[in-house]
């Protein structure tokens, strides 16, 4: 896509440049870019919108905030685009930033807006406000928008409240397909499998056609809930009856649904008679399968053909590392360590993040950065001493190093997530809820802790995870320990 714009007029060039936004094409935008500048059109407010959501809509959201600060004029176009740069790039926090500063300037927000705002919410888990933006949307009449109602659903599932997320889908008028969708992949992730397959059903009875992201959410929920056959049953659907040709992410979704049944073998023979090439994510989570289930040497196999695809994913290094850890093999999780190393890579850190008065807190593992870090270790000792009186027993399999007992103990302690709900349980009232979000998943001794910590305190604890959701609840998580 290649045209010749020296001749054309200032309102040629927004159109071309979405154009180039919606192919994804960043270098021909820039050569246009350098067309506008020398042609003294920069300046042109409608020239410049169309600049800050090419860079946004390409994943150069830096570079579209730079226009935007050098812009001598804005309108709420101009705040979209540079907003929903951030929020589709996963920068929430600068989303925040920039809803607070546009109604500073007294710039009001539409529907664009408000949908970024909540796609922030998401990222963040921060459900309260995200509350705040659903008030605000109902007092400024935006809430029967259809693009906005879908946000709600995704919001409010997305941060373990499927009964807000149910109420708000019930509330639409006319469902479109995003909507069963969003409500369908929100029943998934929150551990509801049967639920979304019934929804799922609905949808076809209203004669709506399902979309392959909606068959996502369903294969989705069959994984999550072991269920294998109907899994495979509905992949065959999804080809035969709706004409849907299956995705990479489709063909993900069956290698882990025979992952976390332990059909690993299985998976791996799956995963060499794939029709599409399999790439990183499938065969990271066949290795993922490997670690949970033991299977050292499919784990080798699968990890040399991972250095063929993404050598330097720090990811692979410490699924294996922890893989050979779990068989005792010091040596070779050495070996594995001084790699990543030498190679300059670097696990990334697990932080936990919970939402208190308006301000979203981090913790990272042992962290003593908090201006309340004397009582959260006051609290974290408490909650341990109670927990043992409760039976509890530290999964010390989970601390994957070749350290004294004691010491494991005290570094399972001081995961991130145990921090974050320490902190919660003394900033909340009693019988509260508590909502954590962790980047990584849940290790099991941390799983088991925090169901014995949700019956000791009487507090449902609700913690997202890299993949889905845990509702503890009563000393029980919804997922049942099948995660």
């Amino acid at each position: 896509m290649r045209v010749l714009l020296v001749e054309m007029d200032t309102h040629t060039y927004p159109f071309y440049l979405k154009a180039c936004a919606k192919c994804f094409d960043v270098r021909e935008g820039e050569r246009v870019h350098g067309i506008v500048v020398r042609n003294g059109f920069e300046a042109l407010v409608f020239v410049q919108n169309a600049l800050v959501h090419l860079y946004s809509a390409c994943g150069m959201a830096e570079s579209g905030y730079r226009l935007f600060e050098e812009m001598p004029e804005r309108n709420r176009v101009t705040w979209n685009s540079v907003i929903n740069g951030f929020a589709i790039n996963g920068r929430p926090n600068e989303v925040m930033t920039l809803f607070r500063e546009m109604g500073f300037e007294g710039v009001l927000p539409d529907g664009f807006t408000m949908v970024s705002l909540l796609t922030a919410c998401v990222e963040l888990g921060a459900l309260a406000l995200g509350r705040r933006a659903h008030v605000y949307l109902l007092k400024i009449g935006l809430n029967k928008n259809l693009h906005v109602g879908n946000a709600l659903i995704d919001l409010y599932a997305k941060c373990g409240s499927i009964g807000e997320a149910h109420c708000i889908f019930n509330e639409i008028g006319v469902r479109s397909v995003v909507s069963w969708t969003s409500l369908i992949v929100g029943l998934a992730v929150n551990g509801f499998g049967k639920e979304a397959l019934d929804f799922f059903k609905e949808l076809e009875e209203e004669g709506l056609v399902p979309s392959d992201i909606t068959f996502i959410g369903v294969l989705y929920a069959c994984s999550h809930c072991g269920m294998v056959d109907e899994g495979f049953a509905y992949f065959k659907r999804m080809k035969e009856e709706y004409s849907i040709v299956p995705k990479i992410e489709h063909y993900g979704c069956l290698v882990d649904l025979l992952g976390r049944a332990g059909f690993v073998q299985e998976a791996y023979e799956f995963v060499q008679n794939m029709a599409l090439k399999p790439n990183a994510v499938v065969w990271r989570t066949l290795l993922g399968s490997c670690m949970t289930h033991g299977h050292l040497a499919l784990g080798e196999v699968v990890r040399a053909r991972l250095l063929q695809l993404e050598p330097k994913h720090s990811g692979d290094y410490v699924l294996l590392s922890n893989l050979y850890a779990s068989e005792g093999r010091w040596s070779d999780v050495q070996t594995v360590r001084r790699n990543m190393f030498q190679k300059g890579l670097r696990k990334s850190p697990g932080h936990s993040l919970v939402e208190l008065k308006n301000h979203v807190h981090e913790f990272l593992m042992g962290d003593k950065s908090h201006s309340q870090r004397k009582e959260i270790y006051k609290m974290l000792e408490d909650v341990m001493k109670k927990l043992k009186v409760e039976g509890y027993v530290p999964r010390l399999s989970n601390v994957l190093a070749d350290i004294e007992e004691e010491e494991k103990e005290n570094t399972l302690s001081y995961h991130s997530e145990k921090i974050a709900i320490a902190f919660m349980l003394i900033n909340t009232k009693p019988g509260s809820p508590i909502r954590v979000v962790k980047n990584l998943r849940v290790c099991v001794d941390c799983h088991l802790a925090i169901k014995l910590i949700s019956k000791i305190y009487d507090r449902e604890i609700i913690v997202r995870d890299r993949s889905r959701f845990h509702h503890f609840r009563d000393g029980i998580c919804s997922c049942k320990d099948y995660w």
